[in-house]
């Protein structure tokens, strides 16, 4: 069977993606830390890694898809200590937030969903089988580290040498650690901070830590592909290598998928810089869509540029989508005996479309593929014939449902009212009553919907 390829970030390659066993993927894609509203680049991974696993299953594979929600970490403890609450509410809260989101953003429920809160004992394992083999270490206060000079493979995720690594790291407050590179995996407790019992101290699990447990007790030793954004590249990925093919025995990951980042008016996002935008804000604006849409327009490992224009050109583009399907229900509607051409151009792009996307999830060509179709159906639509049409149909929901878009095209049945007044006007037309004929138009209008004359009858077009 041909598998898709993918930029492997390990060997930094194109490599065909072959699951370990074939037709069954296992995906881990390293989720948010819930203690405010995600910002739009949170949303790029959610998005993109979300689309390679529907291509995934639209080309009949099983995929276990497992996303995590981290909801201990110092950000959810300041963020608690300052509202006066716990960090379990804090947590909460914005994790339910995201999850509104993500709805939004037409993302499907991961396959799991863990909390770090939910697996400290499988936490407290992983920490103690490292201990016990060398890997790790406690120091008099309580923390343990991860020795990373035990680990000879240490950086070869991010390709950077141990010693570059070390001479650009220092030793934390009073030396504790033995090595300027190594890492905390469990954290003795402090006032204020929740805790946890362990052998080690009283206290909570490191940040690195987490995802290599939540991995293991959802997707076992070794899984087919890691993914997240190139930020956590280093150190977060790295660590998770060398504490879970210390602690396993075993490779962790095969396969590694990063996105680049999103820049706002060619700047990185940033509060200080006054352009840092959530998804919520954007969403109240222009709707979720119009963000899903815009996320996949550029390849996934190229830097994506945030700027109100390609914001109102995306929504311009997703409209045009919305009108040529709606167009092509009426044509169905219309159609009786005539070509068949469309059918073979209908194969040739979903052939096209299941091409590129094989190349290393390429959404930006896929999307031109969908477009090609429009064309063909405004130039040559009224021609096909009734059969042609719906395999049209077809082909063009089979690519949309793939990319995650056009979800909205069934929730806005056009109104009774709506259907009513064209009825009129179709009816003044043939009285040449053009004065009312055109108040219908304008009332239509002020309703959110115009009505498209054609030699088939009006199409009423949602705006």
């Amino acid at each position: 069977m041909a598998h898709m390829k993918i930029f492997n970030t390990l060997t930094r390659k194109k490599e065909e993606f072959i699951p370990q066993v074939e037709g069954e993927y296992k995906i881990y894609v390293c989720g948010p830390t819930v203690y405010n509203f995600v910002h739009i680049g949170n949303a790029r991974p959610a998005v993109i890694f979300d689309t390679l696993r529907r291509y995934l299953e639209y080309r009949g594979n099983n995929v276990n898809y497992v996303s995590n929600i981290t909801d201990i970490d110092d950000k959810i403890i300041k963020k608690a200590n300052e509202d006066g609450t716990t960090f379990e509410a804090v947590a909460r809260k914005y994790e339910n937030e995201y999850y509104t989101d993500l709805k939004g953003l037409n993302v499907k429920p991961a396959t799991s969903r863990p909390r770090v809160s939910d697996t400290i004992p499988e936490i407290i394992d992983i920490v103690q089988t490292l201990i016990d083999k060398g890997h790790a270490y406690r120091v008099d206060n309580g923390d343990v580290y991860f020795r990373v000079h035990s680990f000879s493979e240490y950086g070869k995720l991010s390709h950077n040498p141990l010693e570059e690594l070390e001479s650009g790291a220092r030793i934390a407050v009073d030396d504790i650690k033995e090595s300027p590179a190594d890492f905390a995996l469990w954290k003795a407790s402090k006032p204020g901070e929740p805790k946890w019992e362990s052998p080690f101290s009283e206290g909570r699990p490191g940040w690195h830590i987490e995802c290599s447990a939540m991995s293991k007790k959802h997707l076992g030793d070794k899984i087919d592909l890691h993914c997240g954004g190139e930020d956590l590249i280093f150190p977060h990925h790295e660590n998770e290598i060398a504490q879970s093919e210390c602690a396993n025995g075993c490779e962790f990951s095969h396969y590694w998928m990063h996105n680049a980042f999103l820049n706002v008016d060619n700047q990185k996002m940033s509060k200080s810089l006054n352009n840092f935008f959530t998804v919520r804000e954007i969403a109240e604006q222009v709707g979720y869509e119009v963000i899903r849409y815009f996320l996949l327009t550029a390849h996934y490992r190229s830097p994506l540029n945030f700027t109100r224009e390609i914001i109102d050109q995306c929504k311009s583009s997703l409209e045009r989508l919305y009108t040529a399907r709606e167009h092509l229900d009426f044509l169905i509607g219309h159609a009786g005996e005539g070509k068949d051409e469309i059918v073979a151009e209908a194969d040739r792009l979903v052939a096209e479309f299941i091409a590129v996307m094989d190349d290393d999830l390429n959404t930006a060509d896929a999307l031109s593929k969908l477009f090609e179709l429009v064309t063909f159906i405004n130039v040559n639509g009224k021609e096909q014939s009734k059969a042609a049409l719906e395999h049209a149909a077809k082909a063009f929901d089979e690519m949309a449902e793939v990319l995650g878009i056009l979800y909205n095209r069934n929730k806005d049945e056009i109104p009774a009212e709506v259907k009513a007044l064209v009825e009129e006007r179709t009816a003044v037309r043939k009285e040449k009553n053009w004065a009312r004929a055109d108040q219908i138009r304008d009332e239509l209008a002020a309703m959110g919907y115009e009505v498209k004359d054609t030699p088939q009858g009006p199409q009423i077009i949602k705006k």
